[in-house]
């Protein structure tokens, strides 16, 4: 398959090893949202997991600076070196990865290199990965234990479901995948299930 054109580069890896990626966005405050899917050069695919936005130098902790400002966008501009001493940057979990034409929803033989650009898919690209509802990648997510990882799971389905035509039909066939992964766990099976919007 030829990668579209249309694809959104938004930053860079920074950190990297076969489960999970740390990206610096190239611009400040402009990350993808949480379970975006996410193609890390031209193979690696990736779900957004977290987004923080930190100091670029640990050791100058940011400090308040807006008890005399009316608004935000009034201590930026006032503090125009702000947007140079502060870093966006994305956890990403990886869940699978390009093999020539196909799609795998399992982990790649090797992480990206640093500095391998990050792309945001469109739309056609999240129909591939994710077709026929498949949820192969959910048990990478529910296996890594992550603090937020219902959350992530589910948002992820969210987000999969815009980029195709009936998305209640994805989620109700992506559900049943996960379903199948959380047979014993149905406390946390029904807390996933409640953050999906499955009467769309």
């Amino acid at each position: 398959m030829t990668l579209p054109a249309t694809t959104t580069r938004f930053g860079e890896v920074v950190e990297a090893s076969i489960e999970r990626l740390l990206g610096q966005c190239h611009a400040l405050y402009e990350a993808p949202v949480l379970g975006t899917l996410v193609r890390a050069g031209e193979s690696v695919y990736a779900v957004v997991e977290g987004v923080e936005t930190v100091a670029l130098d640990p050791t100058r902790p940011i400090v308040a600076r807006g008890a005399g400002a009316a608004s935000e966008a009034e201590v930026y501009a006032e503090h125009p070196q702000l947007e140079r001493l502060l870093r966006t940057q994305v956890s990403l979990s990886v869940i699978g990865h390009r093999e020539g034409s196909d799609v795998r929803q399992y982990l790649p033989p090797l992480p990206p290199r640093i500095h391998t650009f990050l792309h945001v898919c469109p739309a056609e690209e999240v129909r591939e990965f994710f077709a026929g509802g498949r949820s192969d990648f959910a048990s990478l997510l529910i296996r890594r234990g992550m603090p937020a990882g219902d959350d992530v799971l589910a948002a992820v389905l969210r987000q999969a479901s815009a980029a195709f035509e009936v998305p209640g039909e994805f989620l109700l066939t992506a559900s049943r995948g996960v379903a199948s992964l959380l047979a014993g766990d149905t406390a946390r099976l029904n807390a996933i299930v409640r953050r999906l919007p499955l009467g769309v």
